[in-house]
């Protein structure tokens, strides 16, 4: 069958889910039920998700969690999550409810700016190129009010634009570098759209401009765009307590605990193989709450692991030290993060993630998100230096495996109790769920 089709965009929903069907599933119509049993009733509502991106089909959904018992900065949260992975949300309340009666978590933002580029070529003179940017920065600025008025009336904007020289790196290329304060909103149309207005003034000035010959009136722009790495908007959250308060059930002693953590975290520093692992721990966190409240996750996810190998190495996000008998563990991250504009404002559920959380400004979700991505990659390391990190991970996983399973709920029940001091396995649960089935 030729799967190539012309103007699919162009189809209705219907019209698209009977071609999708009949094209690549010989059960067509169970197919065409999967897709339309996903479909919200409330018409308006599945309309609204219709239109966040193109060729729509039906909702794929993911659970929303909260984790409570969150005490950051004196403040308590319930933290939303939206993540697939089980015991994620089970490990940060875990967490949480560790650090509430040990101060709990403290978090500052240290920095705010953000980061936007015009790539361009140049051929000419160095010197010439410099004079003119000098000459025309202020109308680089000036150009873009129409765009910045109302982001400087709420105290955001440009802050500044650099001419960089590259050509050390490929020949003939030169940037403005060009940094932003955009406030709640994680400003990505804002930025786009004032480095696109530079590059216009940037390259239209440049072919009056006397100085220049011929050739180096033809700047080429080749494209304008904000960057997500951004080192300088940067966020820490840290929890600290006496030693002797690490007191765990767990067959170990506090300062071992200490110790233990300390090594674990120094091993992530050095050991790219253990600090990628080490790192997505921490992003189980970090992830589950910028979904949750409606922000970009692959731009946070980039722009942090550009920054844990900013050294030249990629390395632990996450930090640990005994000082005079306090035990500190903190973690500074980069998240350039809204809520306002976007799906912050659509999405109902994101709605309600951010009104669950106090209407946050972008300063206060990011120490929020810290907090999390550091709650998760505590409890982590506690289970991996203590118990080991399966015992609880496939307790939660249990239910994962009955459902595949297609267990009944008395059994689900009867399992749960079976395995409680058992090591969950794949294979142990299909074992004993084959025997249960055969008695039955």
């Amino acid at each position: 069958m030729n799967k190539h089709i012309e103007g699919f965009s162009k189809l209705t929903k219907e019209q698209k889910i009977e071609w999708l069907t009949a094209t690549y599933f010989e059960e067509s119509e169970q197919a065409s039920k999967l897709l339309k049993q996903y479909w919200n009733e409330d018409a308006q509502l599945q309309k609204l998700h219709d239109e966040f991106i193109e060729n729509t089909l039906s909702n794929f959904y993911l659970p929303f969690a909260i984790a409570p018992n969150f005490l950051i900065n004196e403040k308590v949260y319930s933290i939303p999550m939206t993540i697939e992975e089980s015991s994620v949300v089970a490990a940060a309340g875990k967490a949480a409810k560790f650090w509430q009666n040990r101060g709990g978590f403290t978090a500052k933002v240290l920095s705010t700016e953000k980061i936007g580029q015009v790539h361009f070529m140049y051929s000419g003179s160095k010197e010439k190129l410099t004079a003119f940017f000098e000459q025309i920065k202020g109308r680089l600025i000036s150009d873009c009010a129409h765009i910045t008025a109302n982001m400087e009336k709420r105290g955001g904007g440009i802050l500044d634009i650099e001419l960089k020289d590259k050509t050390g790196e490929l020949e003939q290329y030169y940037q403005l570098h060009c940094t932003f304060n955009t406030l709640d909103a994680m400003g990505a149309n804002f930025i786009n759209s004032c480095l696109e207005q530079f590059s216009k003034t940037f390259t239209e000035e440049a072919r009056s401009y006397t100085a220049f010959d011929e050739t180096e009136r033809q700047i080429r722009i080749v494209m304008s765009i904000l960057s997500n790495y951004v080192p300088n908007c940067v966020v820490r959250a840290e929890v600290s307590c006496p030693i002797e308060e690490l007191n765990e059930d767990k067959g170990i002693s506090p300062e071992e605990f200490a110790e233990k953590f300390i090594d674990a975290v120094n091993i992530a520093k050095v050991e790219p193989y253990r600090a990628v692992t080490h790192n997505k721990g921490i992003m189980n966190g970090v992830d589950a709450v910028v979904l949750a409240t409606g922000n970009d996750f692959r731009a946070v996810e980039a722009g942090i692991h550009a920054y844990a190998a900013r050294d030249g190495k990629y390395s632990s996000l996450t930090d640990a030290a005994v000082e005079d008998g306090i035990f500190k563990f903190w973690i500074e991250l980069p998240l350039a993060l809204g809520t306002v504009g976007g799906l912050t404002s659509l999405h109902p559920l994101v709605k309600l993630a951010l009104e669950m959380l106090g209407k946050p400004s972008a300063k206060e979700l990011m120490q929020v998100v810290a907090v999390a991505g550091l709650a998760q990659n505590f409890a982590a390391l506690r289970s991996l230096i203590t118990t080991g990190i399966q015992k609880g991970h496939m307790k939660m996983h249990l239910l994962n495996i009955l459902n595949q399973l297609q267990a009944s709920e008395e059994e689900k029940v009867y399992f749960v109790n079976y395995f409680k001091d058992k090591t969950v396995t794949h294979s142990q649960v299909v074992d004993a769920f084959n025997k249960l089935r055969a008695k039955a």
